[in-house]
């Protein structure tokens, strides 16, 4: 196959990857790292594989952050380990929901829900909570986001023989 058409399917994985960052209903990193390494073995291109292992762990560590900071932030922000819980749990099944950003909502709900049976008397306590999730949501969001614009990037440059 062409080396052109392989550049242009990588770029076009990576920017999709990059949308997926913040869109549910894509993978995301997965599909960056597909592009990157389509590039990499694909095609005569010479990039370092220091660049692939480090995107590899970036990628791996966005997995696990996309789970795990909500839930600390959630605690930062006054919830207890049943709001952490109901934000996982939330996200779980909110990913079955038919509807759009149901993995949002289902981790925000599972978060409220969490706290509320937890103490059903304070709903300030499970508002702010749930505050702290919506921005660990943002944070590990960030953190793809910037390791996707990385892989765009690093590809791009390569491409044009800049690294």
């Amino acid at each position: 196959m062409d080396n052109t058409i392989i550049n242009i399917l990588c770029l076009v994985l990576l920017f999709v990857g990059i949308l997926g960052t913040f869109l549910p209903v894509l993978p995301g990193l997965l599909l960056s790292i597909c592009g990157l390494l389509i590039y990499k073995f694909g095609t005569d291109a010479d990039l370092p594989m220091i660049y692939i292992w480090a995107f590899g762990i970036l990628t791996a560590a966005s997995v696990v952050l996309s789970y795990v900071i909500p839930a600390k932030t959630n605690r930062k922000y006054g919830g207890t380990r049943w709001g952490s819980i109901g934000s996982v749990i939330g996200t779980i099944v909110g990913i079955f929901i038919p509807i759009p950003l149901g993995f949002l909502i289902g981790m925000f709900a599972g978060v409220f829900i969490g706290e509320l049976l937890h103490d059903s008397k304070d709903m300030n306590k499970a508002l702010q909570s749930t505050k702290g999730a919506f921005i660990g949501f943002i944070y590990g969001t960030g953190f793809s986001f910037v390791v996707g614009v990385a892989m765009f990037l690093v590809v791009l440059l390569n491409m044009f023989d800049i690294i």
